[in-house]
């Protein structure tokens, strides 16, 4: 297991995530403001593959220049705000969800199957008493 590499992939993915925050944030900021441009980003964002946020904010630069650097300070915003207690709400959000996990395959597989013959017939057990 190369720790390392899942952190750096996680990073990217985060970094990834963070900048299609942004771009929420931005685009609500500029239907208030500019709506204009607003619909221009929406309709950008729809065209751009947002998953990768760097391939996506190279784009913006080429078009948008304004615009790329505004979403690059909002991430950064963003990043700096949630990186304080995100480490602790991961853990614990990882620790609940497979906590509920296992509670809900504990209780598939102790179910009891009310359709299925059982092994042990009671009538049977009688005759069999009888003979």
């Amino acid at each position: 297991m190369d720790l390392k590499r899942i952190a750096k992939d996680t990073t990217k993915t985060l970094v990834s995530y963070l900048t299609y925050q942004a771009v929420r944030v931005v685009v609500a900021q500029l239907d208030e403001t500019e709506p204009k441009r607003a619909y221009w980003l929406h309709q950008f964002s729809s065209r751009e593959k947002i998953q990768d946020g760097e391939a996506y904010l190279q784009a913006l630069f080429r078009e948008r220049q304004d615009l790329a650097f505004r979403i690059l300070t909002v991430r950064e915003h963003l990043a700096t705000e949630i990186s304080e207690f995100l480490p602790e709400m991961l853990r614990s959000s990882v620790q609940e969800a497979n906590m509920e996990q296992r509670r809900q395959q504990l209780e598939r597989i102790t179910q009891l199957d009310l359709t299925a013959p059982t092994a042990f017939d009671p009538s049977e057990s009688s005759d069999s008493e009888e003979a």
